[in-house]
This record gives structure tokens, C-alpha cells and sequence, in this order.
């Protein structure tokens, strides 16, 4: 199911599949909703798997009260009052590592196990890094839609040598190296993503480094080595913050991707071995 609604928060778009305990997803840059790759490995039949789109994403408006990894946690706490869901397993991804970290800190009843994957603990980059300056171009809202439509072109006609790109972007491992059905992952992902004015947004978010000290919860964090988008010093921040959490690094060949591929099982099997702790 996709529905958007009016909460008291405002609105808020959201998919919602299967039957059991929530799974609340808290996707990264350049999705939405509609992205359910990150979910690969999660029954269905065990597990209700609920994923907004945050401000600026899909069908989110992003306004003054919800830009801020704090105000997409209380839109998001709305959208579960909403449900009538009491409480939840929050996974966290990339850019949507900061509101899974408010989420967890400030609704402590609400969340019942925090995993965090490839996931930023602070600000991003500087002002002055180039990525910074690249990203704010390439995918700012009125470039994005073409930056989006050219690539998605060129992986059509060109499809290995523009994975080899968008490989060199996401990981360190050499030598580059990827199957064919990875190839296919990458286009149902990629086809799907849009950036609108969410990931101008995830540039600038930032959060008081404070809040991981007030996380009492189990947090598992998983991380690559070869993770070439998000740096070693989240995950170890969050590491060393959090009172009850666990790190765990894999030598994945899509490094920040840790869900694609035959590869994803591993860190699959960790989550679902933590859980029946």
C-alpha cells in the first residue's frame, strides 16, 4: 500500500507492506517510498515494513518545521499516531541516519531497537568540500530531474560502464567488480530515484551530537569498509556515543550499497541475529 495523508504534523507520504511487528525504515538521499530495495531479505509475513518519505522527498512537502532531522522525527511520530502504531524497529539509512538518531533519542517509548546502515551520525561535508559544491549543483531542484534522466539514459545503452561510475562513487574496493543481476539491481534503484529538494536539504542537516548520549535503546550499526559516500568517523561516532551499541564492518564490493547484490545477506543475517537476542 502508498497512500499520503494529513497528520497533525502535516502531510506525509508512506508505503506500507506485510503483516507483524513494524519495521520503520528511514530511507537515504535521492529516495522515497517507493524505493524498496533496502528492504531485500525482510518477510514480509514476519514483519510490517513502513517506509515515509522524508520532507523534500516524493509526495513530503518540505517546509520551516520539518527541514531539520528533529522536525522529520516529529512528522514521522505524527504519521505513527496516525497508524495507531505504538512502537517500532527503526532501521536508519545513509542521510536518514540523522532523523533515525532523533527518532530513537527523543521517542524512547516509541522505539524499541535502533539499526543504523552506511549511515551519517553528524553533518555531512563542509561548505567548502567539492562534493559539497558538486552536490549542491548536479541535484539541486531545478537540475536534479535532468541529472536523474541523463544517467538512468546512459545505464540504459551503457549500462556497464555507467555502473562502473556510479561503482567509483559509492565504493573503494578495486578491482571494480560486479555481476550481471547487479547491473539489474542498479536500474530498478536508480529509475526510482529523484532527488527534488530533499537531498539539497541532507547537505545542510546537522544535529546536536548531544542527542546519541540520550539513546538508551540497543542500536545495532553497520558499516562498510570500502564505504566511499559516508566515512569512517560516523559510524565510530556513533559507536562511541551510544551507550548500547554494536559495530560491525563488512567487506562488501558495493561499499555505502550494503544491500545490493548476493552480499546483503551478511549484514541481513546480523540484524535478524541481534533481534532474537
Amino acid at each position: 500500500m502508498r497512500a499520503t495523508i494529513e497528520t497533525e504534523k502535516g502531510i506525509i507520504e508512506y508505503s506500507m507492506f506485510g503483516k507483524g511487528e513494524t519495521i520503520l525504515f528511514i530511507h537515504g538521499g535521492h529516495s522515497n517510498c517507493n524505493e524498496t530495495l533496502f528492504q531485500k531479505g525482510f518477510k514480509t509475513t514476519e514483519y510490517q515494513l513502513l517506509t515515509p518519505s522524508r520532507p523534500g522527498y516524493g509526495k513530503t512537502p518540505l517546509n520551516f518545521q520539518n527541514k531539520s532531522p528533529k522536525g522529520t522525527a516529529e512528522l514521522i511520530i505524527s504519521l505513527l499516531d496516525k497508524l495507531k502504531i505504538n512502537s517500532v524497529k527503526v532501521i536508519g539509512i545513509s542521510a536518514g541516519g540523522l532523523t533515525a538518531l532523533e527518532l530513537t533519542a527523543n521517542y524512547p517509548e516509541r522505539i524499541n531497537y535502533l539499526v543504523l546502515i552506511s549511515a551519517l551520525t553528524k553533518k555531512w561535508f563542509k561548505g567548502a568540500d567539492p562534493t559539497y559544491r558538486k552536490g549542491k549543483i548536479i541535484f539541486s531542484p531545478r537540475m536534479e530531474k535532468f541529472s536523474w534522466a541523463i544517467y538512468n539514459i546512459l545505464l540504459k545503452f551503457f549500462s556497464r560502464l555507467m555502473t562502473k561510475v556510479m561503482f567509483k562513487e559509492l565504493s573503494k574496493y578495486r578491482p571494480i567488480k560486479f555481476e550481471k543481476d547487479e547491473i539489474e539491481e542498479l536500474k530498478e534503484m536508480t529509475i526510482k530515484m529523484r532527488s527534488f529538494q530533499g537531498f539539497n536539504n541532507d547537505l545542510d542537516q546537522d544535529i546536536e551530537q548531544n542527542i546519541l548520549n540520550k539513546i538508551k535503546c540497543k542500536t545495532l550499526i553497520l558499516h562498510s569498509n570500502y564505504d566511499n559516500s559516508v566515512s569512517f568517523e560516523h559510524p565510530e561516532n556513533a559507536k562511541r556515543k551510544i551507550k548500547q551499541a554494536e559495530l560491525i564492518m563488512f567487506n562488501n564490493r558495493w561499499g555505502h550499497l550494503l544491500w545490493l547484490g548476493k552480499e546483503y545477506k551478511e549484514p541481513l543475517a546480523e540484524i535478524e541475529k541481534q533481534w532474537k537476542k
